[in-house]
């Protein structure tokens, strides 16, 4: 078992091809780019550029080593070589990748000299069709440009690129060369106007710029959708004021009147209209009308981040080309208009540090794949109303590896979603339907990927149950499956009503059933009218319940599947007391309804639990109030014992840890409650991020607003010294990330021992090696944290303990030099590892060991200070856990000697004592 985690290792930490799990790759370099097209992957770093199936799978790579100018004839249309020396004498940096698939072509164009392009056959990137020194895109090797195809109504459809460059005046290129506008439409071939790549159109000169020479614009996103361009952008970049701009363009006859078609809308965010700035987007398939969604920082920065959701249709009725920061002319003069505002029709999620978006529809759900800068992938599901529901973590770095601003669905499977760190690119499953094993579990997931396949007997996508025999979550939000309603009509008839929240196949909805069944027996039901999916009724036959309650078991069947639920029925005017909170609940969940202070029956009042929310919750407490938690920052593990401080916290029974927006919040028991302090443990999450936390009350009430935050897990990748000795107790220190949340170190040949740090920080912590059997070779170090534990990447060596074999002694002036001598060893020992002293005459002289003198390691100096004699008849030396006895040869033959001297008298007096012994005995034998 100790070899696996080893072996593993060596597998992820292998260059180039890195497959985890059949779903990652990591590259030779950091991602700049990357585009899919039907069953292909491509992938652009700092020098490589890769192709790659849509499942991962390598097919080649190349190295991308730019041509400068001097490297072609420019009289020949194919750019021979003049001269082989300096072909691959610039790097070539790419700034737009396109896949443009309806001519075989993916389009490369980057950074050399003034820019560079080049034209790369689909299905073989290793065959150039065609190059040339042009600029398409960012003049910046590391910038914030957009760049994607548009397809212009001409007289055919013609397909051009659509570039949008940063414009920053403080920021001069790194080429010399000159950028003259913001937005251009380049030509994908060299039948088009102006031949391949150029921006121009009938010899005119057609471009979007700032109207403002001086202005600064970051564009962030762009698309096209029917015939409508849509391009967002962040301007002044970098500035308090910092203003959000939507220009729309329509595809018309020719690129110069699609550009002076620009009308312009402005995002308002927050309330004041500033700080807010545009991260990255996605536009949700669909419509009309065209909802759009937006990853935003709220403050400016990264921290704050929300997911809002837009109404982004285009208004065609404003005047063309008078927007305020853009204009199409040479010269942009003209009258202004004021552009549209648009505010958010929603905000859908908000999580620190959101990066990247994707969305997608799903039946009639929106669903969102949103990265984060922590390295994490969490999807959001969306129903009618912008009703969202609980967040899911589909994928989860154990480090912080800041996720790429854009995400692809694989076009093959339409199951699993592209996402790209610094180096790594992971194809990741849009849903998890198969570690839900039961009915409830699947639809409980409120996936709208997730069905239940009846004749299969699993939660699967719909396209792995053949036939109509399933059933998933409907249209719309529902907090139940199956929820119920208890009816009193005008005879005093009570009915118990059944609604089914599901979406079913046909063959689940013509096999339709349901059933209740009471207990006592003394209870029956009247024989049930025909269920009609989604409903059926069950008429009671007694006009009252018992005071304890009816128990009733419904048994429901759709097609193949059947399940049950058990309820228990009271009568809803029996359910009194002061109107508290805890009684409205008590009422709605008992299938009554809440009116005017009091419960009712179903058809009379009320059934939302939201009506009890703002109710007093009848009993009075002290209100707990929070001070601090410690830690308060821990890694996704939780934490093992942590103390809440605070005020009034003698009736708190339990913490509550909820994430913002998050309808699963985590409850965890307290105990040692002393009123002001109380301990308890912080669960493990599925995300990163920072979660509230509030105390419970008895009454169901939470108080507090602190707050803990969730970072990634702990990792070691380096161990320092790498060998200890056998008696263990060994200061050995560990390098890695987040180390601070280590609560123990444990060793794989004594798993039982945890050895509690003795410091911890980001980067480092220090422990004491445990001791170990003789004939132990390596052991493999774990950390715990919380109740996980997990391999470092490295192992330690065990050997022998040192063995010291001599020591002698010069006197230096005051002072004594001391040498000690050990026996030759693999275990590196240092001088601060060693404690010395020299006896005498039973008394200790401590001897400062010097760090910068020693001799492979078998020879250390120390000097006893301020010492009138230098010589000492042994000298203790400690290290670890062990103190040793080292004497010197010369001390070691006297102490020989004095022993044989004190011994020889000893031994004559034994014998003359033994003869007198002897002679007496025999006397006395004789006398016998």
């Amino acid at each position: 078992m100790i070899l696996l985690p080893g072996l593993l290792f060596i597998l992820w930490g292998e260059p180039g091809r890195c497959l985890e799990e059949n779903v990652g790759f990591t590259f030779d370099g950091d991602i700049r780019h990357f585009a899919v097209a039907n069953d292909t992957v491509y992938i652009a770093t700092e020098e490589r550029l890769y192709q790659l199936r849509h499942d991962l799978t390598l097919v080649q790579s190349l190295t991308q080593r730019g041509i400068l100018k001097g490297s072609f004839q420019t009289d020949d249309a194919e750019f021979s070589r003049v001269s082989e020396t300096d072909k691959w004498n610039a790097t070539f940096s790419v700034n737009v990748l396109l896949p443009l698939v309806q001519e075989d072509t993916l389009i490369s164009c980057g950074v050399i000299d003034c820019g560079y392009c080049e034209m790369l056959d689909l299905k073989n990137i290793s065959n150039v069709q065609y190059k040339e020194h042009f600029r398409v895109g960012s003049p910046w090797r590391s910038s914030a440009s957009v760049g994607f195809l548009v397809d212009v109504e001409e007289t055919v459809a013609e397909t051009y690129i659509l570039s949008a460059i940063e414009q920053n005046e403080g920021k001069p290129t790194e080429t010399g060369c000159s950028v003259l506008g913001a937005v251009f439409l380049h030509n994908t071939n060299n039948k088009q106007d102006g031949g391949i790549f150029s921006y121009s159109d009938k010899h005119t000169v057609s471009v979007i710029k700032r109207r403002h020479t001086d202005g600064n614009v970051e564009f962030v996103d762009g698309f096209q959708i029917n015939s409508i361009i849509y391009l967002f952008s962040n301007l002044p970049l970098n500035q308090e004021s910092n203003t959000i701009r939507l220009i729309w363009l329509e595809g018309k006859t020719s690129k110069r009147e699609t550009l002076k078609s620009l009308r312009g809308a402005t995002l308002r965010v927050s309330d004041d209209g500033k700080g807010s700035r545009l991260i990255a987007s996605a536009v949700i398939p669909g419509g009309p009308p065209v909802l759009w969604s937006g990853l935003f920082s709220v403050d400016g920065g990264e921290t704050n981040t929300e997911l809002l959701l837009f109404d982004i249709s285009p208004d065609l009725t404003g005047a063309k080309d008078a927007d305020p920061d853009f204009c199409s002319t040479t010269v942009c003069t003209g009258r202004v208009t004021t552009p549209k505002t648009l505010k958010p029709k929603a905000v859908l999620f908000r999580q620190n540090n959101m990066t990247s978006v994707l969305a997608v529809t799903q039946k009639a759900w929106m669903v969102f794949f949103i990265g984060t800068g922590d390295g994490q992938l969490i999807k959001l599901a969306v129903g009618k109303n912008y009703h969202t529901t609980c967040p899911t973590v589909l994928y989860r770095a154990n480090d912080d590896r800041k996720m790429f601003p854009k995400m692809h669905l694989d076009q093959v499977d339409l199951k699993h979603v592209y996402l790209s760190f610094q180096n790594q690119m992971k194809h990741v499953p849009v849903s998890k339907c198969s570690t839900y094993t039961n009915v409830q579990d699947c639809w409980s997931a409120q996936d709208p990927y997730c069905i239940w396949c009846g004749s299969k007997r699993r939660c699967t996508f719909e396209d792995n149950c053949q036939d109509s025999d399933w059933l998933s979550i409907p249209d719309d939000f529902q907090h139940k499956m199956v929820s119920h309603r208890v009816v009193k009509d005008d005879t005093d008839q009570i009915t118990l009503n059944i609604q089914t929240h599901l979406t079913v196949g046909q063959t689940a909805r013509a096999n339709f059933n349901c059933q209740c069944s009471s207990s006592p027996s003394g209870f029956i039901l009247w024989k049930n009218p025909p269920p009609q999916f989604p409903q059926c009724s069950c008429p009671l036959s007694t006009k009252t319940l018992p005071a304890e309650g009816l128990h009733i078991t419904v048994r429901l069947r759709l097609g193949t599947t059947q399940w049950s639920h058990q309820l228990r029925l009271f009568n809803c005017s029996d359910i009194r007391g002061p109107p508290t909170s805890v009684l409205c609940r008590h009422c709605i969940e008992a299938g009554c309804d809440w009116s005017t202070n009091s419960c009712s029956w179903a058809n009379q009042g009320v059934g939302d639990y939201s009506v009890c929310q703002k109710m007093d919750s009848g009993r009075t407490f002290a209100r707990p109030e929070i001070s601090s938690i410690t830690p308060s920052v821990v890694s996704f593990y939780g934490r093992n014992h942590a103390v809440l401080s605070g005020y009034n916290l003698s009736d708190v029974i339990g913490v509550r840890i909820q994430a913002d927006m998050d309808c699963t919040p985590q409850e965890a028991p307290v105990w040692d409650n002393t009123g002001v302090k109380l301990t308890f443990h912080i669960p493990s999450a599925d995300n990163k991020g920072v979660v509230k936390v509030c105390v419970l009350l008895p009454d169901g009430s939470c108080h507090g607003n602190a707050k803990i935050t969730y970072r990634s897990s702990p990792s070691c990748n380096k161990i320092a010294p790498s060998s200890t000795w056998i008696s263990g107790k060994r200061k050995i220190t560990l390098t890695g990330s987040h180390l601070e949340f280590v609560e123990g170190v444990m060793h794989s040949h004594a798993q039982q021992e945890i050895v509690t740090p003795r410091n911890r920080h980001s980067q480092s912590l220090t422990y004491d090696t445990p001791a170990a059997k003789t004939g132990i070779s390596t052991s493999t170090v774990f950390l715990r944290v919380a109740n996980e534990t997990l391999v470092c990447s490295t192992t330690i060596t065990y050997y022998p303990d040192p063995e010291f074999i001599n020591f002698t002694s010069t006197r230096m002036g005051n002072d004594v030099l001391i040498i000690i001598q050990k026996k030759a060893d693999k275990l590196e020992m240092t001088p601060a590892e060693l404690s010395v002293w020299g006896v005498k005459d039973g008394q200790e002289y401590p001897c400062v060991m010097d760090p910068k003198r020693t001799i492979n390691n078998t020879e250390f100096m120390c000097q006893i200070q301020g010492t009138p004699d230098d010589t000492f008849q042994h000298f203790k030396i400690a290290y670890g856990d062990k103190t040793v006895t080292l004497w010197s040869l010369s001390s070691l033959h006297h102490v020989i000697l004095t022993v044989r001297i004190v011994l020889i008298p000893c031994v004559i007096f034994a014998l003359v004592m033994i003869c007198l012994w002897q002679k007496r005995l025999t006397a006395d034998m004789k006398n016998l």
